[in-house]
């Protein structure tokens, strides 16, 4: 596999995959998000990648828009609670262009006050679409419960009184703060030769900075179980369980996320969904989801109901937990489980999109590329013994759970 790396002098870091393909991507992989925000600029890190698409020192922002858009590519970004995304895609002869406009959006971004006042409605209406969806609202209340009073917990989107707080001077600080080329990865995958990247990369993006101290990332202590339940007014119980556990270095993070793919990870033969949904018919939708960080992470179960068969769910699931925590798998159910496992990462390798955010999050965090050929020779190596211990360690506790009723 044809992967390249190169560090600029400004401590900025490059990776590029040789692919061939038509279609180009590249971007930028920056280690930031809600969490390196102070109390005061809650909400921040996600309204910069809102305020980099407003306009430069050189453009304005239907000239951004148009750019990429106008020779049939794309522009896109992304927040979460530890990194801001910012890439594009595009036939592989415009790779100069999106170089330069990303330079540009990085480097130049202008935050004037009636841009902010002007975007800053617009995320107020981003926050009330979530608040009229209780399943994906129900994520960030329950994150907010299990880190509740720590940098991680607060929501990526804010908080109203934050947002109307917000002027060019905070903004500009954040960016300032923030967005240093030592904490950035530029990232690239497609046809064009690694020479050329690194050509366009020291032209464009090998800018001097005013050093500037980020803010220190605190690990959150882990917290005893609650139980919390909201009144949401919603036809169905909404139910999050979840339990504080491993992060993204952990070395049983595979044997999490296969047990996460037996339980309830998303298939209709997951063990979850064929005990409430095909066997007793109480559910549409039950799920379980790993998110990890880079000191902390949790496993959550979601699910939603007739308020009546809330109860009956619970005890379903807890049965299911201590079936995995009690009995090994046998040799069949194990290979079936890899193999299921196997098929849906190989599936999604097929999307180049996913390869080259994949890529980009590896090397931002673990600095190294880490391939579908090493993921698959972890996961076979996972034995019966290793699923069921790691779900003894995740399960022994008490799960914080949150209610919407």
């Amino acid at each position: 596999m044809n992967i390249y790396t190169h560090t600029l002098e400004n401590g900025l870091r490059i990776i590029h995959r040789q692919f061939p393909s038509e279609i180009s991507y590249c971007g930028l992989a920056i280690n930031t998000g809600s969490r390196d925000e102070y109390a005061h600029e809650w909400g921040m890190a996600h309204f910069v990648e809102h305020m980099l698409f407003k306009g430069t020192k050189r453009r304005r922002a239907h000239h951004i828009s148009n750019r990429m858009e106008n020779v049939g590519g794309d522009l896109n970004a992304y927040t979460t609670k530890e990194e801001t995304f910012l890439y594009s895609t595009f036939l592989k002869e415009y790779f100069p262009r999106a170089v330069e406009l990303l330079s540009d959006i990085i480097f130049n971004s202008e935050f004037p006050q009636y841009q902010i006042d002007r975007e800053r409605e617009v995320v107020l209406d981003e926050i009330d679409s979530y608040d009229d969806n209780p399943s994906e609202l129900i994520y960030d209340d329950f994150e907010n419960l299990m880190f509740s009073g720590h940098d991680i917990g607060h929501y990526i989107l804010g908080e109203p009184h934050t947002l109307n707080s917000f002027n060019s001077d905070i903004v500009n600080s954040f960016v300032k703060r923030q967005y240093q080329t030592s904490e950035m990865v530029f990232f690239s995958f497609g046809k064009t030769p690694f020479s050329k990247v690194l050509k366009l990369t020291e032209k464009y993006f090998n800018i001097k900075q005013e050093l500037v101290e980020s803010k220190n990332r605190v690990t959150p202590r882990v917290k005893t179980p609650v139980t919390s339940i909201l009144e949401k007014n919603t036809t169905q119980t909404h139910v999050v369980l979840g339990w504080n556990k491993y992060n993204m270095f952990h070395p049983d993070r595979y044997a999490v996320y296969l047990l996460n793919s037996i339980l309830g990870g998303g298939s209709l033969n997951s063990r979850l969904s064929r005990s409430l949904r095909e066997k007793n018919g109480l559910v549409y939708n039950i799920e379980s989801n790993i998110s990890l960080y880079s000191d902390t992470g949790f496993y959550s179960i979601y699910f939603a109901c007739d308020p009546k068969n809330r109860d009956k769910c619970l005890k379903l699931i807890k049965k299911e937990i201590k079936g995995i925590m009690d009995k090994e798998l046998t040799p069949m159910q194990l290979t079936v489980a890899k193999r299921q496992w196997k098929g849906q990462l190989g599936i999604s390798a097929e999307i180049n999109e996913n390869n080259a955010l994949s890529m980009a999050k590896n090397y931002l965090h673990h600095k190294r590329f880490i391939d579908l050929e090493e993921v698959f020779s972890t996961v076979d190596s996972i034995s019966a013994k290793q699923i069921k211990n790691v779900a003894n360690e995740l399960f022994s506790s008490a799960p914080f759970e949150l209610i919407y009723k």
